[in-house]
């Protein structure tokens, strides 16, 4: 009941940031409410993201629309992960939540587990169109919850280590980049020149924490979700790889709300050698390289004990409580979405994952990744991946695990086991 009041007290509290959410769109949204014709189903679709993704959104939601004459659906941009989820919970509290939406795939068990998205279980045991085992294995960990299906895969990636191959030369080094921790070090050390440049500009990001402790041997949290294991000899040894090299000069590692675009920057400047980030950056990164005048390639995650990598981004969703016109309507536009061919769209329009194996295997990606093998690096290094966590209040740790590791890295007077028993301790009680 504790746990209700606050989410509802939550909800309550975020109502303006609802009322305010349209005027981020950049009216493609009242561009397609009026081409809505009478008698047809009508929709809401809100997503997360901009610049290529938000592109991608809107030019998938008008050719589905185009593609019959049933149902009409507005697509609304509503800014960043975390904005789209906390307007959305306010939205559902007031009423007037959108009929399908994203969730982060960390936040799937958290809006399933609270009665805000719809079971999808019946509607795939009811519709012999779609086929579930065409989308990829590696991306299916976080789209169910208690065994029951609550998300299919959209927009997934996983997180890859993009390098500036033109500094790369420069500096001498092996263009076949860093595979392991080791060499990660020195090539970051290579690309360090003392007059500004470093070898890698980092956000304290949870998601690359997350690939690091895992490639270490640990795991963020234990396997029935119920406590943190990053408080671990893996957990240590995964910040103080990030932590040494920032006392010693070869990485920049940037903090709060600005630190994934500060990083970016730092990178596409000219600033730093190499960059993580997800594959969803990639059409952005290569033609803001293109722009910039330097070469840019894309490689695996280096490996610790292990190899290793988190997936990340989306699975598409519909919220709960519709009637059952909506309830198909919003399902057949979510199959259209996850479809082979619009997939293959999204993943050559933006460089996230083709989270179906038959678009992977089209004529059109496999030509995409003759041309630009740079796109085929998170797709190889999927056998590699891993669900994220999906504690009911996982997004609540996160903040404190950033918290945590954000004063650890600005002060080094305080010990790796302080840093981590602190978080842990924080976070152990949100998960109780």
């Amino acid at each position: 009941m504790k746990k209700l009041s606050f989410l509802l007290v939550l909800m309550c509290a975020l109502l303006v940031l609802a009322a305010c959410g349209g005027s981020e769109s950049d009216g493609s949204a009242e561009a397609n409410s009026a081409e809505a014709s009478d008698g047809k189903v009508e929709l809401t679709y809100w997503y997360a993201w901009g610049d290529k993704i938000g592109e991608n959104n809107e030019n998938l939601v008008k050719q589905f629309n185009e593609s019959q004459d049933k149902i009409h659906v507005t697509a609304e941009f509503q800014g960043t992960y975390d904005e789209l989820h906390a307007k959305t919970q306010a939205a559902f509290a007031a009423g007037n939540a959108p009929e399908v939406t994203q969730n982060e795939i960390a936040s799937i068990g958290v809006f399933a587990k609270s009665g805000m998205t719809q079971d999808l279980t019946s509607f795939v045991e009811n519709d012999e169109e779609i086929n579930m085992d065409d989308f990829n294995p590696g991306l299916m960990g976080n789209s169910y919850v208690d065994d029951k299906l609550y998300g299919l895969p959209y927009l997934r990636s996983t997180p890859i280590m993009y390098m500036n191959t033109t500094l790369a030369e420069e500096a001498g080094l092996d263009l076949k980049g860093p595979s392991t921790w080791e060499e990660f070090e020195e090539y970051a050390a290579a690309f360090t020149d003392g007059n500004g440049r470093v070898g890698m500009s980092l956000p304290i990001d949870i998601w690359f924490y997350e690939a690091f402790i895992a490639q270490a041997g640990g795991s963020t949290m234990n396997e029935d979700g119920t406590e943190v294991a990053f408080n671990s000899k893996e957990g240590a040894e995964a910040f103080d790889l990030f932590r040494n090299m920032s006392n010693e000069g070869t990485m920049k590692v940037s903090a709060g709300t600005e630190a994934g675009e500060k990083a970016r920057q730092d990178f596409v400047n000219g600033h730093a050698g190499m960059h993580f980030s997800s594959t969803a950056d990639l059409s952005y990164l290569l033609q803001l390289a293109e722009e910039k005048g330097f070469e840019l390639q894309t490689y695996f995650m280096p490996s610790g004990k292990e190899t290793k990598v988190p997936t990340g981004g989306a699975n598409l969703v519909m919220t709960s409580g519709l009637d059952e016109e909506k309830q198909q309507a919003a399902w057949e536009f979510i199959k259209f979405m996850t479809a082979t061919e619009q997939t293959a769209y999204a993943s050559e329009f933006t460089g996230y994952l083709p989270s179906r194996l038959s678009a992977a295997e089209s004529e059109k990606m496999q030509a995409l990744y003759e041309e630009k093998p740079q796109f085929k690096v998170a797709v190889d290094q999927l056998e590699n991946g891993v669900a994220r966590p999906m504690a009911e209040n996982y997004p609540e740790v996160v903040k404190i695990m950033i918290d945590e590791m954000t004063r650890g890295i600005l002060d080094e007077s305080i010990p790796t086991e302080e840093v981590l028993d602190t978080a842990a301790e924080k976070a152990n009680a949100v998960l109780k």
